[in-house]
């Protein structure tokens, strides 16, 4: 084949650099705590863009994964929040998902993966720092996500996402905002009774220059919660908010016994197989 036969014809079917041609990252799955069965993957989120812009070719790069991962890590947080807040509405838990969800906090947990030294990225950008910019590690966090989805499923995916999320007890290190906790009680309290909550002055201490006010929320004759504020509707909204979560925690108890209660039932002998 002639010199422009051949460059015709790599102009028809360009070459893609396969990412199975770039370094094994075995450690790095081991820090990950899981194992790709398609290591390709891997090495494909942790492919930055500069590295199709240097090589002036149309390389594989992570930001499809991003794209994917993006969509993983929403679905399942949402669904954490959802089960674990079952007391509140949309507001406060996009809100809560956010706060989780958001660039720094990304970048974050990447850096503590160290995802950054594993990063490949081109020259230039490696000389000015590309590999610890909280923009490209929070990408490729996103990146590692879809990876693992497409490698793993969904499930192998959700249970890397709450390993990274939850705290050392277990839980989601996060609250739903609440801006108007009077307002969410009330309507908590409204879809299963036509009566409102009713707020009562319990007390006022303090100098007139300094006073502290106590309240009172009741619902049903029964008195759900207190709280504290300089002004009656700052301990108004306080007694809202300790009302919101005693209730979410009842809530919480209340699922905890029905789920055991199941298990109990499913544990035991089926009378009619005896």
């Amino acid at each position: 084949m002639c010199s422009h036969q051949r460059a015709a014809a790599g102009t028809s079917r360009p070459r893609f650099l396969r990412v199975s041609e770039l370094a094994d990252h075995s450690g790095l799955q081991q820090q990950l705590g899981y194992a790709f069965r398609q290591p390709s993957l891997l090495r494909l989120a942790l492919t930055h863009p500069s590295v199709a812009h240097e090589q002036g070719l149309p390389i594989e790069t992570n930001q499809r994964l991003e794209f994917l991962g993006d969509a993983v890590l929403q679905l399942v947080l949402t669904r954490e929040l959802y089960q674990k807040f079952p007391m509140f509405g949309e507001g406060p838990l996009t809100k809560a998902r956010a706060k989780l969800v958001n660039r720094r906090s990304l970048a974050e947990r990447a850096k503590q993966l160290g995802l950054g030294q594993h990063l490949i990225v081109s020259r230039g950008e490696a000389l000015s720092g590309g590999r610890d910019r909280p923009s490209a590690l929070a990408d490729t966090f996103e990146a590692l996500l879809g990876a693992i989805f497409l490698d793993g499923g969904f499930e192998a995916a959700g249970d890397f996402i709450l390993r990274q999320f939850l705290g050392a007890v277990g839980e989601l290190n996060v609250n739903p905002i609440i801006e108007n906790p009077k307002g969410e009680l009330q309507e908590l309290l409204q879809a299963v009774s036509p009566e409102a909550p009713r707020y009562h002055v319990a007390s006022v201490t303090g100098p007139d220059h300094d006073r502290l006010f106590e309240c009172t929320v009741h619902h049903g004759g029964q008195e759900l919660a207190r709280g504290q504020g300089k002004s009656k509707k700052a301990a108004e909204s306080a007694a809202a908010l300790a009302a919101l979560a005693h209730l979410q925690q009842q809530k919480l108890r209340e699922a905890s016994a029905a789920v055991q209660v199941q298990a109990d039932t499913a544990a035991k002998p089926d009378p009619s197989s005896e």
